[in-house]
């Protein structure tokens, strides 16, 4: 069996196990783009945790890392979450604990504390209010002249104090990959695509976004790329947007903002994975009670601000 033989194996297999145990495959547009393709949904970390909250499957097997896998098991208490790849963490979501937050909070009496939705269950449960990258500001502005300590991503926190022209108290972490890309890197590129816009993520340092023509979330960039006038861009994010780029905008032409622009841990499942996770119903990922009641109420208030 040749490996396109073995390749049309693995997705029957799947597809026939995804109906047998009631399950919907939810993907993150970083994912292999084997992965996005066999997937019910593919999109970002907590736009699909919301999506799969909404089907009446029994098990979500989603195709990210372990906050993820987390968030949807908050969201979705009653379904089984499977995550095919146990080891596929997020070094930012690492870079904070709990623990270390609640000493933090000590220091600064009466801050909010606001929570990149990229952090543990813990941490959102000792957190006041969750942010996505695309509501950051939203959800900043929402907080009035509250003193603001922001989790995990000092990158993303810097962006939206100067988005919003406050001061705010920043955690020190950040994405490696995104954190990697430099000045350099955008400036090599458009010399290199000469009349090319720059998209970038705002996990993306400072002086990567200043350069950019755009800066938003993983779907912000794909949305502005489908809907802009403009043929090529240069893209300063995870390379796995890629496959989702050129889906949905034909005839355009994307150009990665620097070749090193890979998250190992999104690229950890496989098909053979996802085949696995479904046959064995393992690894479970579970919150508890406790830590799920505390960590909702956190989201549900970032979902509350309109």
């Amino acid at each position: 069996m040749d490996n396109d033989e073995r390749k049309d194996q693995l997705i029957n297999d799947i597809n026939a196990l995804r109906k047998q145990r009631k399950a919907v495959i939810l993907a993150h547009y970083y994912q292999p783009r084997d992965i996005q393709d066999i997937a019910d949904f593919v999109g970002d970390s907590l736009q699909l945790a919301q999506q799969a909250a909404r089907t009446d499957a029994d098990v979500i097997v989603f195709c990210g890392v372990h906050f993820m896998a987390e968030s949807a098991a908050i969201l979705s208490p009653e379904k089984t979450v499977l995550l095919p790849e146990p080891s596929a963490g997020c070094p930012m979501a690492d870079m904070v604990e709990a623990n270390r937050l609640k000493e933090a909070k000590t220091k600064l009496p009466g801050a909010k504390v606001v929570c990149y939705v990229n952090s543990s269950a813990e941490v959102k449960a000792v957190s006041d209010i969750c942010c996505t990258s695309s509501n950051a500001e939203k959800i900043v502005q929402s907080l009035g002249k509250e003193e603001i300590l922001f989790v995990p991503d000092g990158n993303l926190g810097g962006y939206i104090a100067a988005k919003t022209n406050r001061k705010i108290n920043l955690w020190p972490g950040f994405c490696p990959t995104h954190h990697r890309l430099a000045r350099e890197d955008i400036l090599k590129a458009r010399e290199e695509h000469q009349g090319a816009k720059v998209l970038v993520h705002p996990e993306c340092r400072e002086e990567v976004w200043r350069e950019a023509d755009y800066v938003g979330s993983t779907a912000g960039i794909i949305k502005y790329a489908e809907n802009s006038t403009d043929t090529e861009f240069i893209i300063g994010t995870e390379c796995g947007i890629l496959h989702e780029l050129t889906k949905r905008c034909p005839g355009k032409q994307f150009y990665m903002a620097s070749a090193h622009m890979i998250c190992p841990n999104m690229k950890k499942i496989s098909l053979q994975k996802v085949k696995d996770t479904l046959s064995n119903m393992a690894p479970v990922v579970t919150v508890s009670k406790e830590i799920r009641e505390k960590a909702v109420c956190a989201l549900e208030r970032m979902l509350a601000v309109q």
